[in-house]
């Protein structure tokens, strides 16, 4: 058997979307899975390590994947990706050989909590959203681009870009959070005629932009053009709405919904 993310798609699509596991050929190796869905998914949680099961794993870290093994699992990971729990590793099968396994259960999505009120606005301006970004997804590599020329970029596109954005590109330079929102490594200018710059986008054709309003970018507010031609405003900036739609479950562009960690998938691998 193959490995590619066609096979993996075809063996998911079998076993949704009720559940189930499957045995897989003995010469295939469990890591190689393990990391091809970790590129898809991000880092997975470790329910069982050399047959000893993690004694926290409950239904709300994907303790139903380990159901159809009884006591046979060795090593299986899981990952959570909305209403589905997605497990792979190995198993002992009835003969008692350990095979690479994958495996589905349902997964019960927790409802989102009320949106808070608006805290003290103050407060949250003292707060290093960049940093916190780096704490949730986990971000613990060197800067990617460090040596951007910034003066260049705005010379050339006419405008000063705001800081945190700056910050982010130099820091994770070119991919996407979660494999999801790509982050643009300057902006688009599509839309400059009715005041926006687009600074990111997504697989739904939905554009994270800038309304360029006055003349300090770092105050500029976020506006997602959503892929039905809405505009849709928020008072944060860029890197705060990043960490908002990646943590609040009832963020109207929420990621957190459908990954219960998050990370930044990068392109290009360093030189």
């Amino acid at each position: 058997m193959e490995l590619t993310q066609a096979a993996v798609n075809e063996l998911l699509a079998r076993l949704e979307p009720a559940g189930g596991h499957v045995y897989l050929p003995i010469d295939l190796d469990p890591q190689a899975l393990i990391d091809l869905l970790d590129g898809r998914y991000g880092t997975p949680r470790t329910l069982v390590l050399d047959g000893f099961t993690d004694p926290t794993a409950d239904e709300s870290r994907g303790a139903a994947l380990l159901a159809p093994f009884e006591d046979r699992a060795v090593t299986i990971r899981a990952w959570a990706y909305g209403d589905q729990w997605v497990g792979a590793g190995t198993a002992r099968d009835g003969a008692g050989i350990e095979r690479p396994v994958l495996a589905v259960a349902h997964r019960e999505v927790p409802e989102p909590p009320a949106p808070a009120l608006d805290g003290d606005a103050d407060a949250d301006a003292d707060i290093d959203w960049m940093q916190r970004l780096t704490h949730i997804t986990g971000w613990k590599e060197p800067a990617r681009r460090p040596d951007v020329d910034w003066t260049e970029t705005e010379s050339r596109l006419g405008t000063p870009l705001p800081g945190d954005y700056k910050r982010m590109v130099e820091t994770f330079g070119e991919g996407a959070f979660d494999g999801y929102l790509d982050l643009n490594q300057e902006p688009w200018t599509y839309y400059r005629d009715e005041g926006l710059l687009i600074w990111a986008g997504t697989e739904h054709e939905d554009l994270y932009c800038w309304r360029t309003d006055g003349d300090d970018p770092d105050r500029w507010p976020v506006v997602v053009r959503s892929s039905d031609g809405e505009d849709v405003p928020f008072a944060y900036r860029t890197a705060e709405f990043v960490c908002r739609i990646l943590t609040e479950p009832h963020h109207r562009f929420t990621m957190a919904r459908y990954f219960d960690t998050h990370w930044f998938m990068n392109y290009r691998e360093r030189g």
